[in-house]
């Protein structure tokens, strides 16, 4: 297999959610056969947008239909992969506000919906431990 010159075989590239609740939480999920909690999303395929990746994936994992124009782009986030250890996930995160119910499918095993001050008393991914969870937090206070 030969790799083109701009993709490295240690970066996975992924399009990722901050969903955000009525009442301001936030919702992780946990994959089947993990123990950290993260962001929905998932793998941006070589002929999609990642806003288009991340509407495909949270209809796969959540059953949850969006409207990409209401996906507000935060930036591009990178980190350690906390299920495939020496590689970095590169994501492209989107917020959105979810005001309907959502449920585990495909590959997802729970959801949850935790307080953005907090860690939810549960494990977490590195991307959504050191990065998301803070950037989310930092755009809080700065609202305040």
């Amino acid at each position: 297999m030969t790799l083109s010159s701009s993709a490295s075989p240690r970066i996975i590239r992924i399009a990722a959610a901050l969903l955000i609740g009525p009442d301001g939480r936030t919702l992780l999920v946990r994959k089947r056969g993990t123990q950290a909690f993260m962001q929905p999303g998932g793998k941006i395929e070589a002929h999609e947008l990642p806003v288009h990746a991340l509407a495909r994936e949270l209809e796969e994992e959540l059953g949850l239909v969006i409207d990409p124009a209401h996906a507000r782009f935060l930036g591009q986030f990178s980190a350690p992969a906390a299920n495939e250890p020496g590689f970095i996930v590169q994501a492209d995160i989107f917020q959105l506000a979810v005001d309907v119910p959502v449920s585990p499918a495909a590959e997802i095993e729970e959801v949850i919906w935790i307080d953005p001050a907090g860690d939810g008393e549960v494990v977490l991914a590195p991307l959504t431990r050191d990065l998301i969870l803070p950037f989310y937090r930092s755009s809080l206070q700065a609202s305040a």
